[in-house]
């Protein structure tokens, strides 16, 4: 066992490691830092030599394996003056490349306070993206060396989904591992583009209502996927996502009632939805023109119904106010 060392904190680079944890939560910490100063660092952080300390211009001889809440509780206090916290104790783990520390972290971190699904699929996705590993199955198998084949392929499913979505999810860590799943399969069977449409227009939106915007994308892709479309679609059929500018997209989703259009962006106006209400009515009245005008600029987010009819198109007049178009007998 070796022996535990004061190390000063600027000899230390804390994000030498990218980190597999989304986020910190601050009670945790709060409760940490309590106990560090009522009772002293009861654990000692651990640390690897880095490999280039010798050209670096920052001072870091050691990178941070484990110990990062601890190291940052430390950092701070030092930063408020206290010199007391300028040092830390620290086990230096000798001969582990930046391949084998990372693989030393997760494992750590899966020990002591378990990673949600997200951050283990991140984890895998941070070891590629780092040139750790050639691939997501290199990964599972070597920083999960223990589990079984069936949880290494949901690990590997998360990860692809992490490479994709990664900045787009807002909490992703409070999602639960058959949600990820689904999100997955329904990103692999052709509801990319629509899943990332609905979550750039929800950007910056909480979790559950991020959340709620992909409910209606996953059930329609599980329907599918038990009752495949019949006839079987030709490639880029059926369409969910139009950009027809930067400044618009629209997006299809299929719920009890029928189908609805979302509009989004800042040329989404109550002007275009009527101009594309007069434009589904044209289909069933020939010769019918609406009007044209100015289109506002203004930021909105518009729904439009489209009821599924079962009965032959009948002639219909212009319905007062647009609120929808119902251009045959439903």
């Amino acid at each position: 066992m070796p022996d535990i060392q004061l190390v000063p904190l600027a000899e230390i680079d804390a994000g030498a490691l990218t980190r597999d944890r989304t986020g910190l939560d601050p009670e945790p910490l709060e409760e940490l830092r309590r106990s560090i100063l009522a009772h002293g660092l009861r654990l000692p952080v651990e640390l690897f030599r880095l490999p280039d300390a010798g050209a670096r211009t920052d001072g870091a001889l050691y990178g941070l394996i484990s110990g990062y809440r601890r190291h940052l509780v430390f950092a701070e206090q030092a930063q408020a003056g206290d010199a007391a916290f300028a040092a830390i104790p620290a086990l230096i783990r000798e001969g582990l490349d930046a391949a084998a520390a990372y693989r030393a972290m997760v494992e750590e971190n899966a020990v002591r306070d378990a990673l949600s699904p997200w951050e283990e699929g991140r984890a895998l996705h941070i070891a590629v993206a780092q040139g750790f590993h050639p691939g997501v199955e290199a990964a599972a198998d070597a920083l999960h060396p223990g589990k079984s084949r069936q949880k290494r392929a949901r690990l590997r499913a998360v990860a692809r989904l992490v490479a994709e979505l990664d900045g787009l999810l807002a909490a992703p860590e409070r999602l639960t591992q058959a949600q990820l799943l689904r999100l997955a399969d329904a990103w692999r069977g052709g509801y990319d583009e629509a899943i990332r449409a609905a979550l750039e227009v929800a950007a910056g939106a909480p979790h559950e209502v991020q959340w709620a915007s992909l409910a209606a994308l996953l059930a329609e892709h599980a329907e599918e996927a038990v009752k495949p479309l019949r006839p079987r679609p030709r490639p880029g059929r059926p369409r969910r996502v139009l950009r027809p500018s930067p400044g618009l997209i629209i997006r299809r989703e299929r719920t009890r009632m029928g189908y609805v259009l979302h509009f989004a962006g800042r040329e989404a106006s109550s002007h275009l939805l009527d101009e594309v209400l007069d434009e589904i009515e044209r289909l069933y009245l020939p010769g019918w023109s609406g009007a044209a005008g100015p289109r506002p600029k203004k930021m909105v987010t518009k729904k439009i119904i489209l009821y599924q009819c079962s009965k032959p198109p009948s002639s219909s007049g212009r319905f007062p106010g647009r609120r929808a178009s119902r251009p045959a007998a439903c």
